[in-house]
């Protein structure tokens, strides 16, 4: 089977699971009342996931990661060519989760990092979409990262297709406004009940950095899950209302006149 053949399929996995979702939501509510057509949903879905998405992912494989396969020659080896594609899944999934714990950690405590990752915490609501909301130069980062030890090392094209399936949809379900209790599981396998705390305005954003892994956050002492639910989101400042202003709003100075040109140019 050809990749486009995977790739299709990993869309239609996509699409099915954001319907199902879309449904979970109305029926097993985190926040009660939250609106299914919150504010910025069709930036998100429109510009983030669906424009940024595809442009981003041409760029990553066919420049950056095809650049370097073509330099180095290094995916011709076939390294995992022959190693179980369950046992890549798996190994991609741990040691890619590993990077983004600690890249996310880093993202809070780094100024300049946090200019790309502020996005991702502006919705005011958080659901099974708003984890698409991620300047595109995070996304460069972080999916070239994810993306190019499984081509160099010459796994076949489905580990790439279903690693995109998983991190997709479990980038859907650790921001669904769904009202789920894992118990003793929630400290191995992350869900909405933490990270839905990462996204508030209070003591949990800097905590909860674990995507795919809880295990992580108890590990290293950033784990928060208090017996109350997580109410607001958001950022306590100012961020842009759509797309293109929030792109250019990360690299606006960090000492600003006020009422300068930017100040009226975001506002």
């Amino acid at each position: 089977m050809e990749f486009e053949s995977y790739e299709l399929i990993s869309y239609a996995v996509i699409v099915m699971t954001a319907v199902l979702f879309v449904l979970l939501e109305r029926i097993f509510p985190y926040n009660k009342g939250q609106e299914a057509l919150r504010k910025g949903f069709f930036d998100d879905l429109a510009f983030y996931t669906i424009a940024q998405s595809y442009i981003l992912g041409i760029f990553i494989f066919t420049v950056i990661i095809n650049g370097i396969d073509n330099a180095t020659g290094l995916s011709r080896l076939g390294l995992f060519a022959n190693v179980p594609i369950w046992i890549q899944l798996i190994f991609f999934t741990v040691t890619h989760d590993f990077y983004i714990y600690w890249m996310h950690r880093w993202q809070h405590r780094n100024k300049f990092l946090w200019r790309l990752h502020e996005a991702h915490h502006s919705p005011q609501k958080v659901d099974w979409l708003s984890g698409s909301r991620s300047h595109a130069f995070e996304i460069l980062i972080n999916q070239t990262v994810e993306f190019m030890p499984i081509v160099l090392l010459g796994s076949p094209p489905e580990v790439i297709a279903y690693k995109g399936v998983i991190s997709a949809v479990w980038g859907m379900y650790i921001h669904s406004n769904l009202n789920v209790r894992t118990g003793r599981l929630q400290y191995v396998i992350n869900g909405p009940e933490m990270h839905r705390w990462h996204h508030t305005t209070g003591k949990g954003r800097n905590r909860n950095f674990a995507t795919k892994l809880a295990i992580w956050d108890w590990l290293f002492n950033s784990a928060f899950l208090p017996g109350d639910k997580a109410e607001q989101y958001g950022l306590k400042t100012f961020f842009p209302d759509n797309y293109f202003k929030q792109f250019l709003f990360a690299f606006r100075p960090f000492k600003k006149k006020k009422n300068s040109l930017l100040d009226r140019l975001f506002r």
